[in-house]
This record gives structure tokens, C-alpha cells and sequence, in this order.
């Protein structure tokens, strides 16, 4: 039996933030005792390397679900590889207005239009530092929204400078839906010029660091043949260390009729499943032999999360999944993963 099934009824029933705000206090309270095994599981150890940063497991949890790093060490204790805060903007910022979380229950899909809410820099890498945390922790960052696209680079090198030193990877993020023209800058000339700053800001604060920080650029699954293959080559060009694929879509077709389909915002869930693997196997096509992926979008299973392995990613994040099935849902994954993905990469490097 899974224990969330007896609690989802409940939550659902409350609007969608609430219900969120209500799940990180009772977790933060109860994250030590032992009624987090009996919800989660037992943590799956399976060690694996990834951009040279030691993961407890293949399974990540997404950005989106601790903007702040209010919530680290209870999401440690859920028994996660490895976790991705953010999206964190140099300023805070409220996002849009409330309602902006919309649950599509029968395709166990969420539409969210939050807008990079956040309480900014200073917040963020104070909570960090005060968390405990010890594991790998990547921090998603972005700009504000009303920072005009031309000088987007400003926010993206004030973020990355102040969150180097904690950091253990940093996600460029140009692909949420909610933040006015930012995925514009997806687009070849303004993406690279942004990929070359970032990378030269990068190799200086290595020098001042004493450590090179990898950095990840996240995409949308909304980009053509065409877009991917030219984000693709850009990538290893601009010293771009890993790639995720993806973020939440604008599509709708996957859920048309049904109750929210007509919400602004990002689709998330099982219907962008497909879609983000079509982008993960259509960048494993294109990059180098052995470039980093990881794969997230519409994980709900075991057998989704090994999917997204076979289509080239290396390791997986989640988050909509969580709300819908739950923390063993965690477990489950990384304890297929453990055995799948090491017959995938013998398999892709058979293949190479």
C-alpha cells in the first residue's frame, strides 16, 4: 500500500499552492521520524558520477518545487540523488497573481503560471548556508521579470557570481513559459551571446573559487528539429557542461477539453512525457558521445524513468509525479534505475 494514497484525497481538495505550503510544514516537522520511512522508503544507494559530482542516485528532484532552499534537508530525507532549487532572480519578486497552480487530475497533469516567485538572492544563499545540507545541490537561476531581454545577461551574471560558492551545479534557465520573451532567448544569436558571457564569468569565478562549477542549460520541449540541433551544437561550443530536457510546455493539445486545460501557463505531467523524450533522443542524436543529459518531464513510474534513460538521458528529475504518486515514487525509480541504467550505458557505449 502507498501511504500518500491516503493523504492525496486531502490535499486535493485544497487549492493547489495551499496544498503545497501545507505539505512543506508538515514535512519540515516530521522529516527526522520515523513516519518519513513508512511514507518514502527506505533511500536507494546507487552511487553514480555525473559532471564529476558524486550522486547518492540517478533521481534528481526538478526546480520549481523549493524556489528558495527553504526545504533541503526533509528532501533529503525523501531519498533523493541529488536536488535543484530555484528559479532564484537577483531581486525578489511575487510572481503572478494567485490563482496560478491548476491540477488536471484524470491526465495527471499541473498547469502553473507562479513567474519565478522567489525571495531573491540574499534569501536564498542564506538559506543554503544555514540548511545543513551536504549533498548535491544545483541552483536554478534566472532573470527578473522586469529586466528587459538585453540585459538579461546582468541577472544571469549577478546570479551565477553570488551562487558559484555554493552551488554544486547551476541551471541556466531560458525556457519557462511565465516570465514575458524569455524563451526568446532560446533563439540562436541571443542564446549564444548569453552562453559565451556566462561562460567567460564562469572561468573567472573559477579563479576566485578555486573550483569549476558545471553549468546546465534547461530547454523547452516546444523547440522544432531544428531549434534542438542548433541548441545542440551551441552547447560544447560555449563549454555548456549538461543539458536538461525539458521544462513545462505551452501545448494543449495533449489535454484539450478537460477541466483547466484553458489555464495560461506550463503544462507539466504525463502529458509532456512524449514530448521531452522526443528532445532528449533527438539531442543524444546530435551531441557528442557521452554528453550529459538529464531527462524530466512526465516521470510517473519505474518504467517512466528507465524511458528516459533508453532515450539517452543519464540521470532523471521529478516533480509533478511527487504530487501525484507520492515520495515512494523516489524510491521506486532510483531502485530500477540502479540496474537499468548500467545496462543503457553499456548499451550506448556498445553502440558509439
Amino acid at each position: 500500500m502507498n501511504p500518500y494514497d491516503l493523504v492525496r484525497p486531502l490535499l486535493f481538495s485544497l487549492d493547489a499552492e495551499r496544498a503545497h505550503h501545507l505539505t512543506f510544514a508538515l514535512l519540515d516537522q516530521s522529516f527526522a521520524q520515523p513516519m518519513i520511512r513508512w511514507a518514502a522508503g527506505d533511500p536507494v544507494d546507487d552511487p553514480v558520477t555525473f559532471l564529476g559530482l558524486k550522486l547518492h542516485n540517478r533521481v534528481g528532484l526538478a526546480a520549481g518545487l523549493d524556489k528558495n532552499g527553504e526545504h533541503l534537508r526533509a528532501l533529503a530525507a525523501l531519498g533523493f540523488g541529488f536536488i535543484e532549487i530555484g528559479t532564484v532572480t537577483p531581486k525578489p519578486q511575487p510572481g503572478n497573481a494567485r490563482p496560478r497552480i491548476f491540477r488536471i487530475p484524470r491526465r495527471h497533469a499541473l498547469i502553473n503560471r507562479l513567474g519565478f516567485n522567489n525571495q531573491g538572492l540574499d534569501a536564498v544563499i542564506d538559506n543554503v548556508q544555514r540548511s545543513g545540507y551536504t549533498g548535491v545541490l544545483g541552483i536554478n537561476i534566472g532573470k527578473n521579470g522586469a529586466t528587459p531581454n538585453e540585459r538579461a545577461i546582468d541577472d544571469y551574471r549577478e546570479c551565477l557570481t553570488r551562487v558559484h560558492a555554493i552551488a554544486s551545479y547551476v541551471t541556466v534557465n531560458v525556457s519557462s513559459p511565465n516570465t514575458k520573451d524569455l524563451r526568446r532567448l532560446q533563439g540562436g544569436d541571443e542564446l549564444s551571446a548569453l552562453l559565451a558571457g556566462l561562460s567567460q564569468t564562469r572561468e573567472q569565478l573559477s579563479d576566485r573559487d578555486g573550483k569549476r562549477v558545471p553549468m546546465v542549460l534547461k530547454i523547452a520541449p516546444d523547440l522544432d528539429d531544428e531549434q534542438i540541433a542548433l541548441i545542440a551544437d551551441g552547447l560544447p561550443a560555449h563549454g555548456i557542461d549538461a543539458v536538461i530536457a525539458t521544462n513545462t510546455t505551452i501545448s494543449r493539445d495533449s489535454v484539450a477539453g478537460e477541466v483547466n486545460a484553458g489555464q495560461t501557463g506550463g503544462l507539466s505531467g504525463a502529458p509532456i512525457f512524449e514530448m521531452s523524450n522526443h528532445v532528449i533522443r533527438a539531442l543524444r542524436a546530435r551531441l557528442p558521445a557521452g554528453y550529459p543529459i538529464i531527462g524530466v518531464g512526465g516521470i510517473l513510474s519505474a518504467a517512466d524513468a528507465c524511458a528516459k534513460i533508453d532515450a539517452g538521458a543519464d540521470v532523471v528529475q521529478m516533480y509533478t509525479g511527487i504530487i501525484y504518486r507520492g515520495p515512494q515514487l523516489i524510491g521506486n525509480c532510483a531502485r530500477a534505475l540502479a540496474g537499468h541504467a548500467k545496462t543503457a550505458d553499456s548499451q550506448h557505449a556498445s553502440a558509439a
